[in-house]
């Protein structure tokens, strides 16, 4: 087996993981792991062509405290919204916040462990947020991460996703 064709983390250590702060509000995060170095996962993460291939286009300037526009291409109904990256510090950090929606801000980290560079993803929601269908979303668009920086299987469309992944997280299609 090449390091390319490493086999996937096992699906219950892909799921996102939600644990409640001490004031109340809901911290998601996921982690995810490749065998290539911090520079390759970050093109996948934040070069135009790689971006838009497992999640949408940026517009608009690429460094701390710059606004742009980031439209999330692969929903049913694309739209382009007002962001502010608060913190980028390649190939280690990118922090992003959304203009028009109070609090939504979501934190990459990429680090090395034990040879292979893992993602950090955290995103925070106030308290008593249902966040079950932000992390089946979030986890969907990792996947599609996972296609695009190593290599693993498309999670293919919603549907298709949605009926694989979603009663691990109490969801079914149609539901």
């Amino acid at each position: 087996m090449t390091e390319q064709q490493t086999p996937a983390d096992p699906p219950i250590s892909r799921r996102g993981v939600v644990t409640e702060l001490p004031d109340g509000r809901l911290r998601l995060e996921f982690r995810r792991s490749w065998p290539d170095g911090p520079d390759e996962i970050w093109a996948a993460l934040t070069e135009p062509d790689r971006l838009g291939r497992w999640f949408g286009t940026y517009e608009g300037d690429r460094a701390p405290g710059a606004r742009g526009t980031l439209t999330m291409t692969h929903e049913a109904e694309p739209v382009g919204e007002a962001v502010r990256i608060a913190e980028c510090d390649p190939p280690r950090r990118l922090v992003v916040e959304w203009a028009e929606q109070q609090d939504w801000r979501i934190e990459l980290a990429l680090a090395v462990e034990s040879g292979r560079t893992t993602l950090h993803f955290v995103q925070v929601f106030a308290a008593g947020t249902d966040v079950t269908d932000f992390a089946l979303g979030w986890h969907w668009y990792l996947d599609k991460l996972d296609a695009e920086a190593g290599g693993r299987p498309d999670p293919g469309d919603w549907d298709t996703f949605l009926a694989a992944s979603g009663p691990d997280y109490g969801r079914t299609p149609g539901a």
